[in-house]
């Protein structure tokens, strides 16, 4: 069985192996009473900046736990591609889906996007709590995934303000699109992944002319949060670290 791993919003650093510090309350519930694990028990931590720090469950109480840092590992499972997910927000299970399997897949960042057809986001504080909750999904799947940095999940912006401020274009998938990735000449910047639905023409036109080439993924439609994750494969088999 494979060692949990937790998320920890600690300082922590090399030089604290050796020491004993309390979990995080939220970390220690998850680890007592959603892992079941107990005194003596070997865990995992990572704090999203590198590296991992094999630890020892010690302590074990009421109101909490703290754990012994046993080890330092600067162990790296990231891609060696920088690739965004620029995903048209969809309903809740479709949004973390594609948030989820982005994070496996090595994603380095997530940038939800508001399009005529995209799912409904809400506003002010509700809207906050959806971008906490998918910055939790992405830790989460660094948790069970083995990646010891968080990729990014940026707050929503309109298609239009996106396509504005960034310049490195990318690959719009797009059912009958002009290319296939295979024939674009590197791997994309970001991938651009239209709702349900799909993008309006408008918006189609305006990606182009960004600079974003028309990428079909074979002759199947698919749905909004399967598109991202198959797009996010071929670019790691053709360039990344899949081959």
């Amino acid at each position: 069985m494979a060692t949990p791993r937790f998320f920890v919003a600690l300082e922590l650093t090399p030089a604290m192996v050796g020491q004993t510090l309390a979990l995080p309350d939220a970390v220690a519930h998850h680890a007592l009473r959603v892992v079941r694990l107990g005194s003596g028990d070997a865990l995992t931590l990572f704090t999203g900046h590198g590296g991992e720090y094999a630890a020892t469950l010690c302590d074990v109480g009421k109101r909490g736990a703290a754990v012994r840092v046993d080890a330092f590992d600067p162990v790296e499972r990231e891609s060696g591609l920088a690739v965004t997910l620029a995903q048209a927000v969809a309903a809740n299970d479709a949004m973390d889906h594609a948030i989820r399997k982005a994070t496996e897949l090595g994603v380095t960042a997530v940038q939800p996007l508001l399009t005529g057809r995209s799912a409904p986001l809400p506003a002010g504080e509700r809207r906050d709590r959806r971008l906490a909750h998918w910055r939790q999904v992405a830790v989460a799947a660094c948790e069970q995934c083995g990646r010891n940095r968080v990729p990014e999940v940026f707050a929503a912006l309109p298609l239009p303000e996106w396509l504005d401020a960034w310049r490195a274009g990318g690959a719009m998938l797009a059912p009958g699109g002009g290319e296939s990735m295979a024939s674009l000449p590197a791997a994309p910047a970001a991938l651009l992944i239209g709702p349900e639905g799909g993008l309006a023409p408008g918006e189609i036109a305006a990606a182009c002319a960004a600079g974003f080439a028309s990428v079909r993924l074979g002759p199947r439609v698919l749905r909004t949060e399967t598109a991202g994750m198959a797009a996010l494969t071929a670019v790691g088999l053709l360039w990344g670290d899949l081959r």
